[in-house]
Order: C-alpha cells, then structure tokens, then sequence
C-alpha cells in the first residue's frame, strides 16, 4: 500500500492532471517490495483519494533514484479520483503492507465525479473562474484552504465579458479564503455593482468572473495597511473609473 505523504501536492497535482502513474513510477527508494501497490493519495485531514491498483512489473536504477514499471489495473479502476478513504495514519511511514492496514481503511464517500481541482499552484499563478471556486470552497480543498487563510492581500475580479474589474482586499479571519467564500456563496460578496449585473443578467453570468491574487502581505499586517495597497492598485487600474469599484 502506497500513501502519498500529508505535505506534498504533487500526488494530487499529478492525479488531477492524469499523471499520477508516471509520478508513481519514480521513486528515490525501492519502495514497492510486493507484486501489486494500492495506491492512496492525501486529500484531506485522515481523507485519502483512491489512486489505483498497479501491478509492479520490474524497476531499474537510473542515476538519483529507481523507475518502476507498473501496468495499471482494471479492478476498481472506475473508483480512481471517486472513492474517499478514512485512514488514520499514525507515523509518517508512506509505504506499508495492506493485510496489516485493511481494517483500518473505510469508505469514507463516493464522489459523483472524479477529483477535478487543481492543488494550490502558488499566489502569482492564481486565475480561477467562478466555478472553480466555488468547487474548490465548497469541497474545502485543503492546499488551497490552507495557502488562502494564512496570508492577507490583495485581489481582483475580472469580468470577461465585458472587461470590468473589481479591486477588493481580503483581511479579517481566514482572509482569502473567508472572503472569496462569500463570492462562492452567491456570486456577489456584497458587491453592489456584480450584484446588479447577476440580477439582471441572472445568476449564469458568474461564469465570467474570473479571481486572480495581486499582492500578499504577511497575516499580522495592519488592516489599515491592507486597505491602503487596495487603494493603490485601485489606483493604478482604474477600477473606479472604468470597473465595478464604487470608492
């Protein structure tokens, strides 16, 4: 059984972006000692996202570290990205023997559709439309929960259709994460402008808000600092005279 540690995104990066075997395959250690590997991948606090059953066909030394070769199973495979596993793991050894863990593995849920989200890619890379986020509060992504609530800043709304912007700043409790969960609740955050536009337009039209992060600041600076770099880059993008800042 192959547990993919608490502190790495990069199994769950992989599984959303099909690659997950091909990762698996390279490993610094000869980890995989039996024929066949369960493979689970951290998701959450003790929630774990079926990975897949692999069959290990051989492993070769290749400089730094071993290339294993595994052929990926039919048995469950409809389950991979789906099935959450509650596991309680009680070191941070990542690879054990199934037959000594099994009754400590329960389902712990199904999901309709396989995992879509994409871990955390880091604060300047953050451009996300509104589905998006909505998916990623409402399923608590952890990589995400935790890269939001521990920073303040910040961040702009764009509206793709017409170009608009909004400038807003996130720095109460959890900061970017309470506050964008408040945009995932009904599109608007309280907003007066995006609200008017979802009213008219109906509420189909928060697909084109678009949230990207412009700047970060450490989570003990000042709220009154906070709002003054929100005014600067209201400031410098105009998002008073031409987009759905009223001040």
């Amino acid at each position: 059984m192959a547990i993919g540690t608490k502190d790495q995104k990069e199994p769950l990066y992989a599984l959303f972006k099909n690659n997950f075997k091909p990762w698996q395959e390279r490993q610094t250690k000869k980890n995989f000692k039996r024929d066949y590997i369960l493979s689970l991948i951290y998701y959450n606090h003790d929630e774990w996202i079926f990975g897949g059953i692999y069959k290990q066909k051989g492993v070769r030394k290749v400089k730094d570290h071993y290339e294993y070769d595994t052929e990926l199973l039919d048995t469950r495979k409809d389950l991979i990205g789906r099935l959450i596993i509650q596991y309680r793991r009680g070191s941070r050894q990542s690879y054990r023997f199934l037959e000594k863990y099994i009754d400590e593995l329960k389902v712990l849920e199904i999901l309709r559709k396989p995992y879509t989200v994409e871990a955390f890619p880091g604060y300047e890379n953050v451009i996300i439309d509104f589905n998006t986020l909505k998916t990623i509060i409402q399923k608590g992504e952890p990589s995400w929960k935790t890269a939001l609530s521990f920073v303040k800043g910040v961040y702009i709304i764009t509206d793709k259709n017409n170009g608009k912007i909004y400038v807003g700043s996130a720095y109460g409790d959890e900061s970017f994460w309470s506050r964008w969960s408040s945009y995932a609740k009904n599109g608007h955050g309280g907003n007066k402008e995006l609200k008017k536009i979802i009213n008219e337009s109906g509420v189909e039209y928060t697909s084109n808000f678009q949230f990207s992060i412009l700047e970060i600041r450490s989570s003990i600076t000042d709220k009154e600092e906070i709002i003054k770099r929100e005014s600067h880059w209201k400031n410098v993008i105009k998002s008073k005279e031409f987009g759905y800042n009223e001040n």
